[in-house]
């Protein structure tokens, strides 16, 4: 079995192991602590170079107040999730839909059809930023959240249709045929026979790609230009100064802007967990 339980491996090890996993997650967290640190420390300490020291002027109340009173980050967050909510529902319903017929049909270009939406996961993203861009302004949908959203679904179809029809794909044909027998239309199965069946891979996959985009930040300041549409990933950056780096309420924004994924993650934390580990055994 590939990788071998920690519990089986040579006793050296097992306390590498020990040994490594804090220093590991400590390194993992640090950047976390430092713009939690950054957010409730005064302007003085910035400017004085106290990074990573401990506060001398404690700001918890004042940075955060100002983030909400001095900026526009309530508009941001509503943009993301007015971004990110159609995006989850466009991409994981498209996907349900393309990974039944790859996983359930089988015809000739099953598989080429799947590589098709398997290799554009592989295209590097950034060098589809001009002909996008180009795009969006030939539709009219530049600067809009509406043309944000519908490439956002482009985009995240092929990973959302990789993960459903490989799940799928491992439900029992059994009871799609013992369906067809009854007399169930392909809408029928697909409805009441397969979804229910995925139902903690949607949980998986919705989590998944709500994480996606909401920490998108590249398509936001590509496709986006004014204050209107922009998502708070976007946003965080016209929290600084013309003249001078408000880094306190740049991390405070951060913090808040980083708590809906936090919250959504937790809030579905066991249908996700199921939804990973759906198939991983069997019997």
């Amino acid at each position: 079995m590939f990788p071998t339980p920690i519990e089986k491996v040579s006793a050296p090890t097992r306390a590498l192991y020990k040994a490594g996993l804090p220093v590991s997650l400590l390194l993992w967290l640090l950047p976390i602590i430092a713009v939690a640190l950054t957010s409730i420390r005064g302007q003085g300490d910035i400017a004085s170079g106290n990074y990573w020291g401990w506060p001398t002027q404690w700001q918890i109340v004042e940075n955060y107040t100002a983030v909400f009173r001095n900026t526009p980050i309530l508009r941001y967050i509503g943009n993301s999730f007015l971004v990110t909510i159609p995006t989850v529902i466009g991409a994981v319903a498209l996907a349900c839909l393309a990974g039944f017929a790859l996983g359930v049909y089988r015809f000739k270009m099953n598989l080429v059809v799947f590589f098709l939406f398997v290799g554009g996961n592989f295209v590097p993203f950034q060098i589809l930023m001009v002909p996008v861009r180009d795009m969006s302004l030939r539709l009219g949908l530049y600067d809009s959240i509406t043309g944000l959203v519908l490439f956002h679904v482009a985009f995240q179809t092929g990973f959302c249709t990789f993960f459903m029809r490989n799940f799928i794909r491992d439900l029992p044909m059994e009871l799609i045929e013992a369906a067809r027998i009854e007399g169930a239309s392909e809408v029928q199965i697909f409805w009441r026979v397969v979804l229910p069946l995925v139902r903690p891979a949607l949980a998986a996959l919705s989590v998944l790609v709500f994480t996606f985009i909401w920490n998108d930040y590249f398509w936001a300041t590509v496709l986006i230009q004014g204050d209107h549409a922009m998502p708070v990933t976007g946003g965080l950056k016209s929290l600084n100064g013309i003249w001078v780096a408000q880094w306190h309420l740049v991390s405070a924004g951060s913090i808040v802007a980083a708590l809906p994924p936090v919250l959504v993650f937790f809030l579905m934390q066991k249908q996700f967990i199921a939804g990973l580990t759906l198939g991983a055994t069997k019997g």
